[in-house]
């Protein structure tokens, strides 16, 4: 009985929020995007990019249509020659900075014991 209870409470997308965090933004280009842009505030598309260099227009392009589209950043389009297109964090985007904060210590904190444990697996 209580496995079928754990599976009930998290095996549908809609109303788990754990999944639904997951399944929308919670990977490690959209968590950086989100911690840049709450350092450095309104910034276009190649200074994101330059700022990740290891990450492609394509992949930056999807990540912040994702980010737009469940409400945590703003795109703003300028209609001038050349184009000009801004991003920049709306408030609910604000509001998960301090756990993103929260997990980046978690790793500093223990970012060599898990590496020394990786190193025990190889």
């Amino acid at each position: 009985m209580k496995a079928e209870k754990i599976s009930e409470k998290y095996s549908c997308i809609a109303s788990c929020p754990m999944r639904n965090v997951i399944a929308h933004f919670a990977n490690k280009w959209s968590m950086l995007l989100l911690v840049i842009l709450d350092e450095f505030g309104v910034m276009r598309f190649n200074e994101l990019s330059r700022a990740i260099p290891d990450i492609s227009p394509k992949v930056l392009s999807g990540h912040l249509k994702t980010l737009e589209s469940v409400g945590l950043v703003t795109r703003i389009l300028y209609a001038e020659v050349p184009p000009r297109t801004e991003y920049e964090l709306t408030d609910l985007g604000k509001t998960l900075i301090p756990i993103l904060n929260q997990l980046s210590e978690w790793g500093r904190n223990n970012l060599k014991e898990v590496k020394r444990n990786l190193t025990k697996g190889s």
